[in-house]
């Protein structure tokens, strides 16, 4: 198929700061460089240096013949340059082809004169995943391949297109691959073969449960007629040792692919004479679960100029040795958590700039009472500049996963490997209904070679529970489990963490933000219809209205007389507060079913100074804070699990009042004041942004900096003097996100009093122990063990009493 060239040699578009100022940044974000699209969803699909510039894909959710998205060209000195031949679409797909020296970046191919072509949708219809070098051809040909399964062959010098399997959006009755699964993310090439994946699933099932089957890793030789079923799981990245510029030893070079199921991330691995070999990692977050596999974005294994590379799965940063084979698979590590979305990043000068998803018009599948309803935002997004060793100073690391969860266990057949390195405190929870006792043994491979040895055998009674910590001297690179006798369901679940070495005390950045009743607030929105602005409307300590102000690049906050604006966004804006509650035990979430939701309290006291504040936004594309009595809580999307995968962030104790993210910061109202009625000043990190009439101010940072507000602690429990009836379970308490947790147990009456908890946040509920009371004035306390993670902890009474159960957690 031939086409003209889209060739652009006129002047180009530029936007960005003079000559003569400095671009403004607050914590690595530079507004100036905000990139907007008309569509519900604005993501970054791609970044790559490239002919001393920085290349910056943008996409739409859903659009195979094209968008309003842009092709971004970034200068040095950071001016932005929206290139003209910009097509649009989904793109997310990038490679450097040597030979042609050119970069492939969605439908566009740039030579080193920053000259750009663009190949039209007409020509290669669908949404660009990846692109693959050519099995028989690399010098001349380059491989791209949808996320509707579509492969297409194109000439690097005259980008003719050659269709190879048709796009399954496409009516035509030419061959498809027909493969299980859908959403495409990852494509590669090497060891004679095209490994393609995908991450989601058709059908309402899977955009209710996370557990339904879904994805797929799949091959093809470039000659069969059919492709290879590799594995039936979510799968997203394929790369090897090239990276980004394909395999320099195709025939021999290792193969890695990265997905997840509902019970861990999966890490496989293809050599050429071994096949495939899997293994299974922890997830630091949930929000990325979702059998649709919306939630992923497209998570990215790079080199970023460093002994390992740097992998993204999940919301954890990991190092990703460059040597990794089923022969010498160690040195896999956390190196913190983070709450950004991001869908690509690169190494650029000094910095790790990382391509993110901030602001989506579109909820898609992730309205929640608790948001209420919020006039739709433009959708937008960032990038996100950062040092090398912040890497390893976002949150704190935690892992969760199983190699089984609830599921039948074949006699004397190992699980999966599960990463059993990298971490500091680890534990695991078995369970199983057998009716008969159940020897567990667990091996390890001591060095990542292959070989596996004894650790431990655990004997669990019959349809019992056992919690098992781990020490430092067992150790090893990965561990596997076997029963020595068929299991009609059995639980391998791991909870990892890191040490949590934050104190109480916020960073000086969050100076800004009021911990008295003295305060301005205000409701704050990203506008729509290509405003590109900030909506705030701000009040005073007594919730009266100070006035509307507007916010651009230039993080100048002004007065405006637009009345219209104004009562829009105090109409649109409107913070609900059903959802949330509490009583003399706790927090009290209740979520669209009517379930209750047992959260710790902070040390604020008493209502919010105006009264309601915000309880729940999205701050990234299908991703929400929760900030309940002081303290933010990661919340994933209802179909990824929603109030039941909670994770406690951190503990802010201040009076919050809104917030919302705005060219990929996060924007929070709730200032403090003076006597005298001035906002607060001292910032020197430049985080409080004052009005031009110095009447209000806001907070502005990245979403990550939240961190920094304070190690997540607080107390409380589902009962505390209640009247409980005999055999009913409290309502669950939270226990994830939090490392010192300890118990108070008092009642009305002699009593036994059963903990149990909930194993994986989805209701597997187990009994932990069993506390005996012997007398009113008795308080029963424990401290749980450091290696003790749950996601939650209800609790069970022998008979009717009145009954305390606090949880400090410290």
């Amino acid at each position: 198929m031939k086409f003209k060239l889209l060739v652009a040699f006129a002047a180009l578009t530029s936007s960005g700061f003079a000559d003569s100022a400095p671009p403004k940044q607050i914590s690595g974000i530079y507004p100036h460089l905000a990139m907007f699209n008309n569509e519900n969803e604005c993501g970054t699909g791609a970044i790559v240096p490239w002919a001393d510039r920085l290349w910056v894909i943008t996409y739409a959710p859903h659009a195979p013949r094209g968008s309003s998205d842009k092709l971004y060209e970034i200068t040095p000195d950071l001016k932005q340059i929206v290139r003209p031949e910009s097509v649009g679409g989904t793109p997310a797909n990038r490679m450097i082809h040597k030979e042609s020296n050119q970069l492939f970046i969605g439908p566009y191919i740039i030579d080193a004169d920053r000259q750009v072509r663009a190949i039209p949708h007409t020509a290669m219809f669908g949404r660009l995943t990846g692109n693959a070098r050519h099995l028989t051809k690399p010098a001349e040909k380059m491989v791209y391949a949808t996320m509707e399964e579509g492969i297409y062959e194109v000439d690097v010098q005259s980008l003719e297109v050659k269709e190879l399997w048709a796009d399954e959006q496409r009516k035509t009755k030419k061959r498809k691959a027909n493969l299980p699964g859908y959403h495409g993310k990852g494509f590669y090439s090497g060891q004679g073969v095209y490994i393609y994946s995908n991450n989601g699933e058709h059908g309402k099932a899977a955009k209710t449960r996370p557990d339904v089957p879904s994805g797929v890793l799949a091959e093809w030789d470039g000659k069969a007629k059919a492709w290879t079923i590799v594995r039936r799981n979510q799968f997203t990245e394929i790369t090897g040792p090239g990276g980004i510029h394909g395999s320099a030893n195709p025939a021999t070079d290792p193969i890695w692919a990265v997905g997840w199921d509902y019970r861990s991330l999966m890490l496989g691995v293809r050599m050429p004479e071994k096949g495939w070999t899997f293994y299974r990692l922890p997830k630091g977050s949930h929000s990325y679960d979702g059998a649709h596999g919306w939630n992923t974005e497209w998570p990215r294994i790079r080199d970023i100029g460093e002994d390992d590379y740097l992998m993204t799965m999940h919301g954890t940063f990991w190092k990703f040795p460059k040597t990794f084979t089923p022969d010498n698979s160690s040195g896999i590590a956390p190196r913190s958590n983070y709450l950004k979305v991001i869908g690509d990043f690169t190494r650029w000068n000094d910095h790790i700039v990382m391509g993110c998803d901030d602001t989506a018009k579109a909820e898609f599948l992730n309205k929640r009472k608790a948001k209420g309803e919020i006039a739709a935002p433009q959708s937008q997004s960032n990038l996100w500049f950062v040092t090398p060793d912040q890497l390893d100073h976002f949150g704190p690391v935690i892992g969760r996963g199983a190699v089984w969860e609830k599921e039948a266990v074949q006699a004397k057949q190992p699980s999966d490997p599960y990463l059993f390195s990298g971490y500091d405190i680890r534990g695991l929870h078995l369970s199983h209904e057998a009716d008969q006792a159940v020897t567990f043994t667990l091996e390890v491979d001591q060095q990542g070679d292959g070989n596996w040895t004894p650790l431990k055998q655990i004997e669990v009674a019959a349809k019992g529970y056992v919690f098992t910590a781990f020490t430092a001297e067992e150790s090893g690179t990965w561990v596997r489990i076997t029963s020595n006798i068929d299991l009609p369901k059995a639980t391998a679940a791991f909870t990892y963490r890191n040490e949590d070495s934050r104190s109480d005390k916020a960073d000086a950045m969050f100076n800004g933000l009021a911990t008295s009743d003295q305060l301005t607030g205000g409701l704050v929105r990203a506008r729509d219809k290509n405003k590109r602005t900030l909506s705030f409307a701000a009040v005073d300590a007594q919730g009266k209205d100070i006035g509307y102000y507007e916010m651009a690049d230039d993080l100048t906050l002004k007065r405006t007389d637009d009345q219209a604006a104004h009562s829009h966004t105090k109409q649109h804006t409107a913070i609900p507060s059903a959802a949330l509650s509490t009583d003399a035990a706790s927090v009290i979430y209740t979520d669209e079913q009517g379930k209750r939701w047992r959260l710790p309290k902070a040390e604020l006291t008493g209502s919010h100074p105006l009264g309601s504040a915000r309880i729940a936004r999205e701050v990234a594309t299908e991703r929400d804070l929760l900030n309940a009595h002081g303290t933010f809580y990661e919340l994933p999307a209802r179909n990824a699990g929603g109030i039941s995968k909670l994770r406690a962030i951190a503990t802010h104790n201040r009076y919050i009042h809104d917030f919302c993210s705005y060219r990929g910061l996060l924007i929070m109202s709730g200032i403090a004041q003076d006597q005298t009625g001035q906002t607060y000043l001292s910032d020197q990190n430049k985080h409080t942004i004052t009005s031009d009439d110095g009447k209000t101010a806001l907070w502005a940072g990245a979403i990550d900096d939240i961190w920094k507000l304070g190690k997540p602690h607080g107390k409380g429990g589902p009962w505390k003097d209640a009247e409980v009836k005999a055999g009913k379970p409290s309502d669950p308490y939270l226990m994830t996100g939090y490392d010192h947790k300890s118990l108070a147990i008092s009642a009305s009456e002699k009593c036994s009093i059963t903990a149990q908890v909930d194993l994986t946040g989805t209701g597997h509920w187990v009994n932990y122990r069993t506390f005996t009371v012997d007398d009113i004035d008795q308080e029963v306390t424990h401290e749980f063990p450091k290696e003790f993670q749950a996601y939650w902890i209800r609790f069970v009474s022998d008979r009717d009493a009145s009954v305390t159960t606090q949880l400090i957690y410290r």
